[in-house]
């Protein structure tokens, strides 16, 4: 059989954006050199535009009217970095899917080391994982560690610390995360509770060359908590048990205060006392009904069915246009 006639295999490379015009050429020009120095395999990069309010679907317009490898999808309005990325693995074709940040923290230098070990047939998986966070602030770093332990001590799913989206995966795998089908997503969990074996690469922190991040600190902070929620009913125990920690004491004070009445005949006294009970007994609820209330939320949500994501555009619309 003559090599010409050998199909590649086509590997999709997904990149969420949101408010990064000034990224996407340069995160177009790293891949380009990737794509023209690897001839074994073909490309497709699918720029998923996160409602963008800058012109970042004008800057993939550009890249998709000069090169046919260029796919987009543009939403509706913003809806989250999780819905960009279950959107572009159900568009994508290829025998193997990669996800990827446009902000260039994600080498794409590492992408054929990645596919030479999905090809050896041993792995389904390969992510990428830092080993430092060197140029990160130091309150978020810390946050991100103690949020690591806190959900791989109470969850089931191991998630790797430092563990970036950033990752290739068989057809297979991505078919597997594409039949979870829930609102509420949580991609890091979702890629370890499909299971598959998985091998990290691991690299040295990269940051961004231009523009700035869109995640603030209650952003992450938000999303750790959904994570927590969505993998883990511990939370809830942990309600419980402070209710019921809080009824056992509630009954030793109450025996506690009858005897010494009885034994010393004194009433009991102190507005101070009672006001920090009060307060402190209605915290516990609070912060209980909180934790049922989270969960029953996200519940609510599940039971809408609304859509993921809504499309306005795509590349096709634009093929389209040109045909006209």
């Amino acid at each position: 059989m003559e090599l010409s006639s050998v199909q590649k295999d086509l590997i999709s490379i997904i990149i969420p954006c949101f408010n990064e015009e000034e990224m996407v050429p340069l995160f177009y020009m790293e891949m380009l050199e990737i794509m023209e120095g690897t001839q074994i395999v073909d490309f497709e990069l699918i720029f998923v535009n996160d409602g963008s309010s800058d012109e970042t679907l004008g800057e993939v317009r550009k890249l998709a009217e000069k090169d046919g490898r260029v796919r987009y999808l543009s939403f509706s309005r913003n809806f989250g970095k999780e819905a960009a990325m279950y959107a572009g693995l159900e568009y994508a074709k290829g025998d193997f899917v990669a996800v990827m940040d446009v902000d260039l923290q994600d080498p794409p230098a590492l992408l054929p080391s990645m596919y030479r070990t999905l090809k050896s047939g041993e792995y389904d998986c390969v992510g990428a994982k830092r080993i430092d966070r060197n140029g990160e602030p130091k309150i978020r770093s810390f946050f991100a560690k103690s949020f690591y332990k806190v959900i791989n001590g109470i969850s089931d799913n191991h998630i790797v610390d430092g563990a970036r989206d950033y990752r290739l995966m068989t057809r297979q795998m991505v078919d597997a995360v594409l039949e979870l089908t829930e609102y509420n997503r949580f991609s890091k969990g979702i890629f370890t509770w499909v299971g598959f074996h998985t091998k990290y690469i691991e690299y040295s922190n990269v940051e961004r060359p231009a523009g700035k991040t869109s995640w603030s600190f209650w952003g992450l902070l938000k999303y750790s908590f959904d994570g927590i929620v969505a993998f883990s009913e511990v939370p809830l125990a942990i309600a419980s048990f402070i209710g019921f920690i809080a009824f056992i004491v509630a009954i030793l004070l109450a025996l506690f205060f009858t005897i010494r009445t009885l034994i010393f005949g004194n009433t009991t006294s102190g507005w101070t006392s009672l006001m920090v009970m009060i307060l402190g007994m209605g915290g516990l609820q609070l912060l209980c009904l909180g934790i049922v209330g989270k969960y029953l939320g996200q519940t609510f949500l599940e039971t809408k069915k609304r859509p993921i994501y809504i499309l306005k555009e795509t590349d096709e619309d634009l093929e389209n246009k040109s045909d006209t």
